[in-house]
Formats: C-alpha cells, structure tokens, sequence
C-alpha cells in the first residue's frame, strides 16, 4: 500500500509530515486531508486565528507534490 505524506504549506512556510499515512489511492489520500483540512479549520476559526493561503501538499515518499488541497476550499459557506 502506498504511503503519502501530507505536508501543511503556509505561504513560504512548509511543515513536514515526518510519518505519513498509507492509503489504497491518491483519492483516498486527498479525502484524508480534505477531512483534516476541515478539522484544522474549525481549531481556527475557534481560536480566532487568522485563515490564510494555507493548504496541505500530499507527496509520495520520494517527495513529489502529487495534489494540493487548499484549506479555504474546504470551507462552505452556504
């Protein structure tokens, strides 16, 4: 099973997932983030911390950027 890695990218800011998560597909590894992006979101905005340009980089073990997920576009408004 593949492992992806799920690094947060804020502005020129990269935090590293050092253990990453094995998932059968690169959908089921963007799903993962898109469920922790919206976690992440909610720890935010109840915190009032400031929402920016934050997004997780979803890499193989080789370190290729294989998708992006943008924080903001988890969040619904209506």
């Amino acid at each position: 099973m593949p492992r992806y890695f799920f690094h947060i990218r804020d502005g020129d800011t990269l935090q590293y997932d050092l253990e990453g998560a094995d998932a059968h597909t690169l959908d089921e590894a963007e799903q993962e983030a898109r469920l922790a992006a919206r976690e992440i979101l909610a720890e935010k905005i109840l915190a009032g911390d400031v929402i920016e340009g934050q997004s997780f980089e979803i890499t193989n073990e080789h370190g290729t950027v294989l998708r992006t997920v943008k924080f903001l576009s988890e969040m619904r408004l209506s």
